[in-house]
């Protein structure tokens, strides 16, 4: 009797199929990105999220899981995209107080929304197939693991992409960021999912074991094997990264180039007045004369450091055009280019070589552009409220794919803004001979903490291509990373900051650079094959094991 009611129950107890748990595994992933960076608990933290969903019964669907996987992403992109509120206040522009609580609720929601869809889908998914196939653990795991890989592509492929589960390991876990040389951002996703994975069966198993017992004597069932591959899987996976980290090449002497940057701290609400141009252009000239004259061969400056279309004929008589002009050498200027596009003429996001005669030699266009910000969707319902969060009338035109930055020392590797959450575009510019990373962004008005995740791509970047980064921003946090993932300079936020660094370009080219991400494609295939090649002997579940003994 004892055997047939615990064959007669849920595989889960009540409480794990409560949200609570699923809410407490979100905050766990949400503290693992900058700042906190408690980055091992993402190695534990979507245990509650697959115990609910991964063994479905009668009292459970698909629609139920969810509402499960949605409430855990919820939490977790929550936490993590919470500085979004920073928009607000906008009355600046113009807008109405409540307008501008409206305008920034309705962007973190949004964008938390769409993450918590596209995982509660994940949750949704993976319950179906355990109920349609009487998945057992081994399928489950590949399953499992292939769907969060697939459907995080899919995010990415938007333009509203930002927290990965690998970026929760960043900066701080090299090791385990260097699996990104493999198969990029998604290795170490999958990687977590998986070791996650093996925990939940693990737990499962010892649980199927305990219910099969009598009050009296309760079965004594040694570890399940799960939990020991999980932690094998998990001592692996770090041991590899460091094997990749310590092949890392080292750097050439003739290769090294002395590049300049110049942090301007202009606040956006104050860059655009007359009198917040000519501070931002006698401080970036300031900055680019001072640099010079300490030795540097290039100099580096934010996203819209000049808020206002560059070209040569209209810019003699700026101070930026002046000095570089008079000291020769070469200027990457952030700022906006006319461009004739199919509905007329245009304006791209830009960053600009200037040479040393001041005129524009080549310019890397911004691709992702930023949802209500540079460019409105949906015009005829959105523009009239939505527009006023631009600084400039209409939206911006995005460059095409980027090939990289033609410059007199080599092709740079460039991204603008948030396009350091997109690896693919980097991975693309290095395949084609990009020698070193440069970003160039305007966090404005957002907190540190937005700055110092900001950050944390730019690690990632950097690792996965083998490259030296550089990426300078408006109000901070600018800085330097190694491409083994070093931080060898960060600036402080909201102060004017100068700084020379010596970086050293390369030629390399990791599994990543090569392949890009081969890793997901396999995974779906492995998951597929494993759901419709049936097995020759059917696998026995521990708890009819136990039930006929």
């Amino acid at each position: 009797m004892v055997v047939q009611s615990a064959l007669n129950r849920p595989h889960l107890p009540r409480s794990w199929r409560s949200p609570l748990t699923v809410i407490l595994g979100g905050i766990a992933m949400g503290l693992c990105p900058a700042p906190v960076n408690v980055w091992p608990l993402a190695w534990v933290a979507l245990v509650p999220l697959w115990l609910t969903v991964a063994n479905p019964s009668k009292f459970t669907s698909p629609g139920w899981a969810f509402r499960q996987g949605l409430w855990w992403s919820l939490t977790y992109h929550g936490i993590v995209l919470s500085w979004i509120t920073a928009l607000h206040p906008l009355m600046w522009l113009g807008v109405p107080w409540l307008g501008s609580i409206a305008i920034a609720a309705f962007a973190w929601s949004f964008i938390t929304l769409l993450g918590g869809v596209t995982f509660g889908a994940w949750a949704g998914l993976m319950h179906w197939a355990g109920a349609r196939w009487s998945l057992n653990a081994l399928q489950r795991l590949v399953l499992g693991t292939a769907l969060w890989c697939a459907l995080e592509t899919l995010l990415s492929w938007g333009p509203l992409y930002w927290p990965s589960l690998s970026y929760t390991q960043s900066p701080t876990n090299s090791w385990i960021l260097h699996l990104g040389q493999l198969s990029g951002p998604m290795t170490v996703t999958a990687a977590i999912v998986l070791v996650n994975g093996c925990w939940a069966e693990a737990w499962m198993a010892q649980r199927r074991g305990r219910s099969i017992g009598s009050p009296a004597h309760p079965a004594r069932r040694p570890l399940s094997p799960w939990a020991g591959i999980g932690l094998g899987l998990w001592l692996g996976f770090h041991s590899l990264g460091a094997g990749l980290m310590s092949l890392a090449p080292a750097d050439s002497a003739e290769q090294g180039l002395t590049l300049g940057l110049i942090q301007g701290n202009v606040p956006t609400r104050i860059k655009l007045t007359p009198e917040g141009m000519r501070r931002a252009s006698r401080g970036y000239a300031e900055g680019y004369r001072a640099l010079v004259a300490q030795g540097a061969e290039a100099v580096l400056t934010p996203e819209g450091a000049i808020p206002e279309v560059w070209l040569d004929h209209t810019q003699r008589q700026s101070p930026i055009y002046q000095a570089v002009a008079e000291l020769g050498r070469v200027l990457w200027l952030g700022t906006f280019r006319p461009v004739e596009t199919p509905l007329g003429r245009s304006l791209t996001q830009s960053l600009v070589t200037l040479d040393g005669n001041a005129q524009v030699i080549s310019q890397y266009d911004k691709v992702k552009l930023v949802p209500l910000g540079e460019y409105i969707p949906f015009p005829a319902v959105l523009g009239r409220i939505i527009s006023r969060l631009s600084p400039l009338e209409g939206s911006l035109y995005p460059g095409a794919l980027p090939t990289g930055l033609e410059t007199p020392f080599g092709r740079a590797i460039v991204g603008i803004c948030y396009e350091s959450a997109y690896s693919d575009l980097f991975r693309r510019q290095a395949v084609r001979g990009g020698e070193w990373i440069m970003t160039a962004s305007n966090n404005d008005p957002y907190p540190p903490r937005m700055m110092l995740q900001h950050h944390a791509q730019d690690v990632m970047r950097a690792i996965e291509t083998d490259r030296w980064a550089l990426r300078v921003t408006n109000t901070g946090i600018s800085g330097v990373v190694t491409p083994r993932g070093e931080t060898r300079w960060l600036a402080p936020h909201h102060e004017y900051v100068t700084h020379l660094e010596q970086i050293y370009r390369r030629r390399t080219q990791t599994l990543y650079v090569r392949w890009g991400d081969w890793l997901t494609p396999l995974l779906l295939g492995l998951a597929a094959i494993s759901l419709f090649t049936r097995p020759i002997y059917p696998p026995i579940s521990p708890l009819h094991s136990q039930s006929r003994e």
